[in-house]
């Protein structure tokens, strides 16, 4: 990612990125994959095309222009005037919407979709027009959030059961007809199409704190040390909103001690494959907010960035901030508490990576 220090950055409004020395910024890529290549060798995309992450510009602009544009605009980033470019963070999350085609949505649906090879097929040839569109550009992919968890639901991830080689002989040959055979080719190609990008497999490792070995076992199965870091998110949603009865009244406020146990799964996993773990779509609350839509109480952002050295010996390369869902607070309504907080941690001289 282009750095000895710990990274800072999220999902926000230009006002917002530029108001700080952000490092970063990162937006979803999902959507049912296109039917069809002449989607991709159109000139200009149609306005019925326009359900497609490639279209989601509109009729006036060329296919994947979704993305070159991002990536074009991050690196005219300013701060105090002045240039300060950005890296651009993708989330790739279309095995939720193969899931649909498949008739069952997220979970078995999308374990059902990979052994489709008519739809594994359109899959694969939409990542491959992103990552052509990423190209030369100096960006990082999550991939897939949830999905790993549903393969590791069903036990051995080398004994669920892909359609990779018929998919993309191309790309995956030489792989295995499983989860494993397919994350193992969604990194190759990363490295393949857009060689200045990074790329991580996002840790869904729901059962963490009962069964921290069986993640270890699951990520080393899935040849996680092929990739350049791991995603992990804290959790989804402002700790207030969840600990509201109508919401679950879930208690995912943090402590010392439940940050300790976090920032060890983390550290755990990271030294297990060798590599820094991204923690991404972190909650963006903050004590002084007063718990209406947009203003949920949280204490991830303060405790994350009061305790940087721990946040390094953890493995942690970049701390990603950002709503989970549209009622939860976010860059543009926390107060200014990120953005302060990003220039004190920049002021300081950052953190090194450890």
């Amino acid at each position: 990612m282009g750095s000895d220090k710990v990274l800072v950055g999220g999902m926000m409004e230009d006002s917002s990125a530029n108001a700080a020395p952000f490092d970063m910024r990162y937006a979803y890529v999902h959507s049912q994959p296109a039917p069809s290549s002449d989607y991709y060798s159109a000139s200009r995309c149609k306005a019925e095309w326009s359900s497609w992450w490639g279209c989601w510009t509109g009729d006036t602009t060329a296919p994947g222009y979704y993305v070159t544009w991002n990536d074009d605009h991050v690196t005219k980033a300013t701060y105090q005037g002045k240039p300060r470019p950005q890296k651009f963070f993708w989330t790739w999350y279309s095995l939720r919407d193969l899931g649909d085609l498949a008739g069952e949505g997220d979970g078995p649906g999308e374990v059902k979709a990979i052994n489709r090879a008519d739809l594994l097929t359109r899959y694969m040839n939409d990542y491959r027009f992103f990552l052509q569109k990423i190209g030369n550009s100096q960006d990082s992919i999550d991939i897939e959030p949830d999905f790993w968890g549903y393969v590791r639901s069903l036990g051995n991830p080398h004994k669920v059961a892909a359609q990779v080689r018929a998919a993309n002989p191309t790309d995956c040959g030489s792989q295995e007809d499983s989860a494993v055979g397919l994350a193992q080719c969604l990194i190759t190609m990363v490295h393949k199409y857009a060689p200045n990008t990074g790329a991580g497999f996002h840790l869904t490792c729901w059962d963490w704190q009962s069964n921290m070995q069986g993640c270890v076992n699951d990520y080393t199965d899935l040849g996680a040390k092929n990739a350049d870091f791991l995603v992990a998110d804290v959790v989804d949603r402002d700790a207030a909103w969840y600990a509201k009865p109508e919401n679950g009244g879930r208690d995912t406020f943090w402590n010392d001690q439940k940050a300790a146990a976090a920032l060890g799964w983390y550290k755990t996993m990271a030294e297990s494959v060798g590599k820094p773990v991204v923690l991404w779509q972190i909650p963006l609350g903050n004590m002084a907010q007063n718990n209406t839509r947009n203003h949920y109480k949280d204490d991830k952002v303060d405790w994350l960035l009061s305790h940087m050295d721990q946040v390094a010996n953890a493995h942690v390369a970049a701390l990603l901030f950002g709503a989970g869902q549209q009622e939860q607070t976010s860059v543009e309504s926390d107060g200014g508490n990120l953005i302060n907080k990003t220039i004190a941690y920049r002021n300081s001289g950052g953190t090194p990576l450890k």
